[in-house]
């Protein structure tokens, strides 16, 4: 039986507009110096306002301080008027350790933008899953300035226009073809493992969904999707979408062992997908409408993941 949590209705976020209040929280765990500053000057130089909590910047062992001081954070952060999107700083680990913590009420009543990818998976997964809000896989504070510029450019796009534009890369690899549509979920391939069971999984079945992961090794990536596939994860998704797999050994034993795991669902299956740790990491709409078309390795966005005021 599976432990997921009945999701409630789709509730959409208001789109952002310059000169809006874009707000820092840090429920994972800590960062570079250089890299928050240069996360902090790209937003001003797209036209927002940065808010910082005080204290934010504190540390404790490989976490950003304690479960407490996280959590503190992020609902301060959450409930200031003037914040109209909150993005996290950094992924690493420790989204785990406060999602039992979160006021979703909340977060509820009071719909955000909310961004990040990795270890952000994990609040993606409870907020969803408790509230419906559609939230946003992409950039952290601290990747911007690594992934491309069409990437960064589709993470502004995207939160000022409320609509995803459809992604089609070259670099798209069908490795088994077919039309699909539905709900898209995903992300970090290890925290989607570690939310199995637990109150904040939620439901894979009739969804999209995409993985990616970063420094693995093979023989771990082949136990969690192993995993995945015995706990009856993968048996009723509707399509499955490859990211990338950074510093995880050879891509192709990857590839090979989800089609092995796939083998009796005809679903479509994508690979090189440009999600990720890579430079390429373009934004998604976590829990929107999505469909996939292998004729033309498109992945579309057919209504707006945003509302106006």
């Amino acid at each position: 039986m599976h432990a997921t949590v009945e999701q409630p209705v789709p509730l959409y976020p208001v789109l952002l507009q310059k000169e809006d209040t874009i707000g820092l929280v840090a429920p994972a765990g800590s960062w570079d110096e250089d890299e928050f500053k240069r996360g902090i000057e790209i937003l001003q130089q797209f036209g927002f306002r940065v808010k910082i909590a005080q204290g934010i910047e504190k540390k404790e062992k490989y976490l950003a301080g304690s479960d407490q001081h996280r959590t503190a954070i992020f609902h301060n952060i959450w409930r200031d008027p003037e914040v109209k999107a909150v993005l996290a700083v950094r992924g690493g680990y420790g989204s785990l350790r406060i999602l039992s913590s979160l006021d979703y009420n909340l977060i509820r009543f009071h719909p955000k933008i909310f961004i990040g990818f990795s270890d952000i998976t994990a609040l993606h997964c409870a907020i969803h899953g408790h509230t419906g809000l559609i939230t946003f896989h992409g950039p952290v504070l601290t990747s911007l300035a690594k992934h491309d510029d069409t990437s960064v450019h589709s993470f502004f796009d995207t939160l000022t226009s409320g609509l995803c534009r459809p992604i089609c890369e070259r670099s798209i690899e069908i490795l088994r073809s077919g039309n699909a549509s539905g709900e898209i979920v995903g992300g970090n391939l290890t925290t989607a493992v570690h939310l199995l069971g637990t109150p904040f999984e939620i439901s894979w079945k009739d969804k999209l969904v995409f993985l990616e992961d970063i420094g693995e090794a093979p023989y771990r990536i082949d136990r969690m999707l192993s995993h995945l596939s015995m706990a009856g994860r993968l048996s009723d998704i509707r399509g499955l979408i490859l990211g990338s797999f950074t510093n995880c050994g050879e891509k192709e034993f990857i590839w090979e062992r989800v089609l092995q795991l796939l083998e009796s669902e005809h679903v479509p299956v994508w690979a090189n997908f440009p999600i990720g740790h890579g430079k390429e990491n373009r934004i998604v709409p976590f829990g929107a409408f999505a469909e996939m078309d292998s004729s033309t390795a498109t992945l579309n966005f057919p209504s707006p993941c945003c509302r106006f005021p």
